[in-house]
């Protein structure tokens, strides 16, 4: 794979990885095959950011874990009005981290 191709998709989607990852994933993408690069490329990430706003917005219906894929965790949120508001609060500090989380396990799967 070129790495110029790979550095521009690094920069353009770097924000929805944690940092860590985003050299793990440049190394799997350089030593991947060019038949799955347009896929690469089709892939939708989740934004973190706007998974914080839907959280601050609609966390205690369990929007933001419906959002992400989480299904099990936005039933019981929305079953317990967030966990009496607990949880919801809880989750105001670890969107970010699940949808980044999430967007990996995703790229993973096609890696």
């Amino acid at each position: 794979m070129d790495a110029q191709k790979v550095d521009m998709f690094i920069m353009t989607n770097g924000k929805f990885f944690e940092s860590h990852q985003v050299v793990q994933i440049r190394d799997r993408l350089i030593s991947l095959d060019d038949s799955k690069w347009s896929f690469i490329q089709t892939l939708q990430f989740k934004d973190p950011t706007i998974s914080l706003i839907v959280s601050l917005l609609g966390g205690s219906l369990g929007i933001d874990r419906f959002i992400i894929g989480d299904v099990g965790l936005g039933v019981g949120k929305l079953l317990t009005c967030g966990g009496l508001g607990i949880w919801t609060i809880i989750d105001w500090f670890l969107i970010m981290d699940a949808t980044r989380q999430k967007n990996m396990e995703k790229i993973l799967q096609v890696l």
